[in-house]
């Protein structure tokens, strides 16, 4: 683990060019050919932005959301077979029956041919217990090789014992088939009391999830009032919260007994104090903004409103450094497109999609 300092040198100049504006707090975007993107707004609505930047009418289909605080419609990626299927994933806060609450679900579709509807929507994955919260709902979803989903799922804030036990959904990260069926070699299958769905267990709240070139899942996670952190995301794992953190009570005051180790808990790789309010996270693998870049992990800041560059060695973070220190908008989703430039959205209720472009 690494508090990273700061590192003001070796960068291109870049730019934020606005590819499309007047989106309602976008939250995630995806890649669907031709030049477009998919976005989703957290009211409910999913747009189609065109190659030339036009913003479409919502997308119908969509399952009804439970808007509500930090719920709605978030997180989206195309399936890694997209050109053949046109299958997307999407996770949302999903409401229950009258008084049963919300959780986060993952659902799959097929987006029409003319991008206009989902077609057959199935709702794959729904967190379990249900509860009445409006607050951390995770929500971020990465697809491996072999097909299989991981979907980063928060402690609901008031539940946040419940990370440390398998006998629920909240405070974990899952792993799912694309039909919502838990993998055979998933850690904790056959534990009486577990839910075989279950990766990785004391999660606080999950932002941003990728996986690196190897194939292995990173996550970050908001801290409470500092300690947001960026972990490589493991099966069987105990990533601490909320028995250790690098945070603090809001308004101050330690977190149970105040540790920030013990012994069979992992420590992050890198902590924020205080904190930067991560979300969004991209490995850069194109050559566009110059060799220095490659490799480099990119991470937003709803707090700060900038956008972070981390140099890594192996697992290691060796420099930070804030970028578009001057943006003024909270970067909500990080993303490389096909082409090799990377792509932000900005939080609002005129939300923008941002290309950034290296300097000459």
């Amino acid at each position: 683990m690494l508090f990273a300092p700061t590192l003001h040198a070796q960068s291109p100049s870049i730019t934020a060019e606005v590819v499309a504006q007047g989106l309602q707090n976008p939250w995630a975007v995806a890649f669907i050919g031709e030049g477009r993107m998919l976005v989703t707004e957290r009211p409910g609505r999913m747009r189609v932005v065109g190659a030339d930047g036009r913003v479409g009418e919502p997308v119908k289909g969509v399952p009804k959301v439970d808007a509500v605080g930090q719920g709605g419609l978030l997180d989206l990626v195309t399936d890694r077979d997209f050109a053949r299927n046109r299958t997307v994933h999407f996770c949302y806060a999903e409401p229950g029956a009258p008084g049963q609450g919300n959780s986060t679900a993952l659902a799959s579709a097929r987006l029409s041919a003319d991008a206009r509807s989902l077609e057959d929507v199935k709702v794959v994955f729904s967190q379990q217990p249900k509860y009445s919260s409006r607050l951390h709902f995770g929500c971020r979803i990465a697809q491996t090789e072999d097909g299989n989903l991981f979907l980063a799922l928060g402690d609901r804030f008031q539940r946040m014992a419940d990370a440390q036990t398998l006998d629920n959904h909240h405070g974990k990260v899952v792993r799912v088939r694309p039909d919502g069926s838990a993998p055979g070699d998933n850690p904790y299958i056959g534990r009486a009391g577990a839910r075989p769905e279950i990766w990785s267990i004391g999660h606080r709240n999950v932002q941003a999830a990728t996986l690196g070139a190897d194939g292995r899942l990173w996550t970050i996670e908001h801290g409470p009032q500092g300690g947001d952190e960026i972990n490589i995301t493991q099966a069987g794992k105990n990533y601490g919260w909320p028995v250790i953190t690098y945070g603090e009570n809001y308004g101050g005051g330690q977190i149970g007994e105040g540790l920030t180790s013990k012994v069979g808990l992992e420590q992050p790789l890198l902590y924020w104090k205080p904190s930067i309010a991560p979300s969004g996270m991209a490995f850069v693998k194109s050559e566009r903004y110059g060799r220095d870049w490659q490799g480099n992990l990119l991470v937003g800041s709803l707090k700060f409103r900038y956008l972070v560059r981390l140099v890594l060695d192996g697992d290691r973070v060796v420099r930070e450094e804030k970028l578009l220190p001057g943006l003024g908008q909270r970067v909500r989703d990080v993303r490389e497109g096909p082409e090799g430039f990377i792509y932000l959205l900005t939080d609002d209720s005129n939300g923008q999609l941002l290309r950034l472009r290296p300097g000459a």
